[in-house]
């Protein structure tokens, strides 16, 4: 059934929000840091490895060996340059905020922070990996939602370190995966078909890159605003095609 992959997703993701807030409260603050310290060089491992897909050799075939990291800068200035204008970064923050002042009326400005940074986070690091694309394409398309159970297990484990740090602003990004897979699904209902291999090796590079963006935050070296990056999944794919079609 397409979406089940994206309801696993989702069951999981809150589990594991709620296993970590429950733990979290029993662990100090110095402990909280260093497991979101920990899920930070997890995630810029993750990244790294995504990022490799630029040496992808069916992208090299269709835009030549040069192109595909001319790509990549291309699709994050072209996406940035877009996702500012569109103030993203903002825009999440402020889904964040009005979800946390629902859900958390009293809550001082400190939780706040804590609740709006849980949410970014958590629904960046849920959403803008490759199985996040290719496992909700292929939900939609009929192939099967494995790919999709498998980022279940490793966001469900994810979402405990995160809670136990951000608390329930974890729980909150469960929204964004509803958005963003339940939105690609129906794309691979309409698609009829994957996007071909060099497409989604520009996609997988660039995903990585703001994934490192991403582990930055986590490790407090610097707030990049990965949400106004965005756009840059949907550049990487256009540039490859108008690339590959001079090649």
């Amino acid at each position: 059934m397409p979406g089940i992959g994206t309801i696993v997703n989702v069951a999981t993701v809150l589990l594991g929000c709620t296993i970590g807030v429950l733990l979290g409260n029993r662990l100090p603050v110095r402990t909280r840091d260093l497991v979101t310290d920990a899920l930070g060089l997890v995630t810029l491992l993750i990244a790294g490895t995504s990022a490799m897909a630029v040496l992808d050799d069916e992208l090299a075939d269709q835009v030549g060996d040069a192109a595909p990291m001319l790509i990549v800068l291309g699709s994050l200035l072209i996406g940035g340059i877009t996702g500012s204008a569109l103030r993203l970064e903002e825009r999440v923050e402020g889904v964040g905020g009005w979800l946390q002042t629902k859900l958390e009326s009293d809550a001082d400005s400190v939780e706040r922070h804590r609740f709006i940074e849980g949410f970014v986070v958590s629904s960046l690091v849920f959403c803008t990996g490759p199985l996040t694309i290719l496992g909700s394409l292929n939900d939609g398309l009929g192939n099967g939602a494995e790919q999709l159970f498998l980022k279940a297990a490793l966001d469900g484990f994810a979402a405990i370190a995160f809670a136990a740090s951000f608390g329930w602003g974890v729980a909150a990004s469960a929204v964004t995966i509803v958005v963003i897979q339940g939105g690609l699904t129906l794309l691979g209902l309409a698609l009829g078909d994957v996007l071909p291999d060099a497409h989604l090796a520009a996609i997988t590079a660039t995903g990585g890159l703001l994934l490192v963006g991403v582990a930055l935050r986590l490790l407090r070296i610097r707030e990049i605003p990965v949400a106004d990056l965005l756009p840059a999944l949907l550049v990487a794919p256009i540039l490859t095609a108008l690339v590959g079609a001079f090649h």
